[in-house]
């Protein structure tokens, strides 16, 4: 199975770029954050991101340095051949599913960048493939919904 889910941090503007044959790419890279030990310096790993067609649209038109995002893909290994004759591989991840990881409020008032989006903290804006549209949430009428149990009412 080849899946990876990131979030992470832009390093810097995602930029569109289309193909001879006119089809919409980008290639962005996201700072993401390792797990380190209480008193251990903070670590990052650098990971390369393709993103295509819509997606690619999405990324160049709503994000930028620093913002936060969140996206699921699968990795891309390829190889090819430099200037100097050296043969070079490459690891991507093609981006399948991206999306916001932060209110337009906490990605200003934290970076100075606008993205556009929601203004509501809690939600989230995504691009899928097979963009379905998003359901709406109210706080009205919660219908069938049952309300969790506590610890003490668990058989175990």
């Amino acid at each position: 199975m080849n899946n990876v889910s990131l979030i992470g941090r832009l390093t810097s503007d995602p930029e569109l770029r289309h193909t001879q044959s006119g089809v919409a790419m980008t290639r962005f890279t996201v700072a993401v954050d390792r797990r380190v030990r209480a008193g251990e310096e903070k670590q990052a790993d650098f990971i390369s991101v393709t993103a295509w067609q819509q997606r690619a649209e999405f990324v160049c038109k709503y994000f930028s340095k620093g913002n936060r995002i969140a996206l699921t893909g699968s990795i891309r290994t390829g190889s090819y051949t430099d200037r100097d004759g050296n043969k070079r591989y490459t690891t991507d991840v093609w981006a399948d599913n991206i999306e916001f990881c932060e209110s337009k409020r906490d990605s200003s008032s934290s970076y100075g960048n606008s993205y556009g989006g929601e203004s509501d903290s809690y939600s989230r804006q995504s691009y899928r493939q097979d963009s379905a549209p998003a359901p709406s949430y109210s706080s009205g009428d919660t219908g069938d919904f049952v309300d969790m149990p506590t610890d003490e009412d668990l058989p175990f």
